[in-house]
């Protein structure tokens, strides 16, 4: 049986059209935009998601600049995820959730 492939939106890496993320670049949604509190399709042009009204445009944690609310910053590059502390989970999770969309944990608040 024939695997077809397409490419990633975000690194243009060939990957297999049915691929929740793109092995090359760790981009958690490598055929389109999500949402990163309610995991709706958005458009990059979008200022907030329809699904829940989040605000999709963000300022980067690294370079103070404002971005998509993406997988990196579209300015500097750097990325705009964190890793779920729960052990049994480890999604990755945009640095702004509170909790992790995956399995629902709360996140620690660092001061």
């Amino acid at each position: 049986m024939a695997e077809y492939k397409q490419p990633c939106i975000h690194c243009g890496a060939l990957i297999e059209s049915d691929s929740r993320y793109c092995v090359f670049c760790k981009s958690p949604s490598p055929f389109g935009y999500i949402c990163p509190s309610c995991h709706r399709l958005v458009q990059k042009r979008q200022t907030l998601c329809a699904g829940c009204g989040r605000e999709l445009i963000v300022i980067c944690p690294v370079c103070q600049k404002q971005t998509f609310a993406g997988h990196i910053c579209d300015v500097c590059g750097a990325s705009l995820m964190k890793q779920c502390d729960n052990p049994r989970c480890l999604e990755p999770q945009f640095f702004q959730n509170t909790k992790c969309t995956a399995c629902g944990k709360k996140f620690k608040i660092k001061k």
